[in-house]
């Protein structure tokens, strides 16, 4: 990979492409003092702080482009995406930093401690065994917005508790939990209240899960289709995280829809 200066990334062109299959590895190389002083980070993003000889992610033996991001876009972002060259990156830097991301209003992450999502740590989260729409949706959105690294297991009901306990997990989409059903709302509507989250597709997407996990049809057309579809692999797929690996690029076509799709026909007839 050529290591000659590399060339910045704008926000409003990168910030379309998260949650789908051309984002980029959002790399966050801010100091320490400049990340703990933040409440947000870019959704997908993995913590590198080279500045203070941290060795670099994992994450980044499985990437082939990246953007590194820091406060104004300055030195710290433009020496990230040199260091991440010199790994055969193709890698840019976020021109303004996460300070003219947040200016542009594009989708960001707010930290929650108290939630295990620091942007540096691994979140873990369990929940009720046999999961079909919330129990899948919620993790999908996780994975790809919140915490790309995050560990989820179900167990069953009358365990979730004891094993959040047991294990620092977060419990969801149980009565009681931190993250639940609000009235009308489901737990996925909860994680993006809760992390605020905002996105014309997925508010989109949300009215899908929600009008299939509630039982209320009418809210999307695509509800009764998501509703078909997680029965069916139900059905099928008998473990778990084998369920949610199947039926993550169900929600990856059901976001791209959201996101780029919504106006596209289709209605050949024969002659």
């Amino acid at each position: 990979m050529d290591t000659a200066t590399p060339t910045p990334s704008t926000s409003p062109v990168v910030a379309r492409l998260i949650g789908t299959p051309e984002a980029p590895l959002f790399v966050d190389v801010r100091k320490a003092e400049d990340f703990a002083a933040s409440e947000y980070f870019i959704p997908g993003a993995i913590r590198w702080n080279y500045d203070a000889g941290d060795a670099p992610p994992a994450e980044l033996a499985d990437a082939t482009t990246a953007v590194a991001y820091c406060v104004k876009g300055l030195h710290v972002g433009i020496t990230g995406a040199e260091k991440l060259r010199e790994k055969s990156l193709d890698a840019s830097f976020l021109e303004g930093g996460l300070r003219q991301w947040m200016e542009n209003g594009a989708i960001s992450v707010r930290k929650r401690p108290d939630l295990g999502v620091t942007g540096e740590s691994v979140s873990r989260w369990v929940t009720r065994a046999r999961p079909k729409i919330d129990r899948i949706a919620c993790p999908w959105l996780v994975r790809r917005f919140i915490d790309p690294r995050a560990q989820f297991f179900y167990v069953p009901t009358n365990e979730v508790f004891a094993f959040a306990k047991a294990n620092n997990a977060v419990a969801y989409d149980i009565p009681g939990a931190p993250l639940e059903h609000d009235g009308e709302l489901c737990s996925f509507d909860s994680f993006l209240h809760a992390f605020e989250l905002k996105s014309a597709a997925l508010d989109r997407l949300a009215s899908i899960v929600r009008g299939a996990d509630t039982d209320a049809l009418n809210l999307a057309p695509q509800s009764a289709g998501l509703l078909a579809v997680s029965l069916g692999f139900s059905k099928n797929i008998a473990e778990d995280h084998a369920m949610l690996d199947a039926m993550m690029p169900v929600y990856d076509a059901l976001y791209r829809w959201a996101l780029d799709a919504t106006d596209e026909k289709h209605n050949w007839k024969p002659a």
